[in-house]
């Protein structure tokens, strides 16, 4: 992403809707439209509202969209923009039932469209734009992100912007941070995004915010031992009290431990044995970048 994205917001005239488009214009995103059926004609901070995502896509350019729709219809307004052929789904609800994850994921797949989400709080390019919600405000964006060469990837939409908020205060920009989504079913994986993070020439080190429960960062950590691991890779992995209280549920939907596997002890063991760098304790995360920057000075 960059200052060229074109943006549009399904659900813009929601209340948080709006909240989160001022924010990103306030940061200079380039918002085309925005899409809430039965309100065309309208327009939401000067950004003109429409009645579908086909209405704009005849005669915008549309990079992105974000959804923040009520979890009932983030399904159909998903396949909206998907077979208006945006390319990239940014979907911020919560709580999407899973079959109609599953769904909206198969025809993205069949499309060609990246799906962010569900329950993303978005993506941020700092210095150049962002999508969704991210962030907060624009003065605080600005303030927890700076431009740099630390990509960003974190389970929790808070933490994506708490983590790069560590990073800029040791000096660490980012290139790009990106909230994966917190629920049980996610568009992009860890391991799914990372040859996208490997192709980008401003990335020289990945740092990942991980949570018991769920297969993503097993799943990261195979891709590491079969395809190598051309990025230095550091992660901090949250929620080891859990396992001095079995049956506590750590925060989101996805991070619901079902078994060893899916524990913070036995995840930081599978990824150190792929060679990715676990922190044990947050406050080391800056060090360990610097560290691996060096590396590869």
């Amino acid at each position: 992403m960059d200052q060229g994205t074109r943006v549009i917001v399904q659900g813009i005239t929601g209340r948080e809707a709006v909240s989160f488009t001022r924010d990103m214009l306030d940061y200079g995103a380039k918002v085309v439209g925005g899409v809430t059926p039965g309100r065309g004609g309208r327009d939401v901070l000067g950004v003109p509202v429409y009645d579908s995502v086909r209405q704009i896509t005849e005669k915008e350019h549309v990079d992105a969209s974000v959804l923040a729709v009520p979890a009932p219809f983030a399904r159909d307004a998903a396949f909206e923009a998907i077979e208006a052929g945006v390319p990239l789904l940014v979907i911020v609800t919560e709580r999407v039932p899973r079959r109609d994850v599953v769904q909206v994921l198969e025809l993205a797949r069949l499309r060609g469209s990246r799906v962010i989400g569900p329950n993303t709080m978005g993506i941020i390019s700092p210095g150049k734009t962002k999508v969704g919600s991210i962030g907060g405000p624009a003065e605080d964006t600005r303030k927890s992100f700076l431009p740099g060469p630390v990509g960003v990837m974190s389970r929790s939409g808070g933490m994506t912007t708490e983590l790069s908020n560590l990073l800029t205060q040791s000096g660490l920009g980012q290139s790009t941070a990106i909230s994966m989504g917190g629920d049980p079913i996610v568009g992009s994986t860890f391991a799914e995004l990372l040859p996208l993070w490997e192709e980008d020439p401003e990335t020289r080190a990945l740092v990942l915010f991980c949570e018991p429960g769920g297969p993503l960062e097993a799943a990261l950590a195979e891709e590491v031992r079969r395809e190598g691991n051309p990025l230095p890779i550091i992660a901090f992995i949250a929620g080891h009290f859990t396992a001095e209280m079995p049956g506590v549920r750590f925060g989101h939907a996805g991070s619901i431990v079902e078994g060893k596997a899916d524990t913070a002890e036995e995840k930081a063991r599978i990824m150190r044995d792929a060679g990715i760098v676990v922190a044990d304790d947050f406050s080391e995360i800056p060090a360990l970048v610097e560290r691996a920057l060096r590396g590869r000075s």
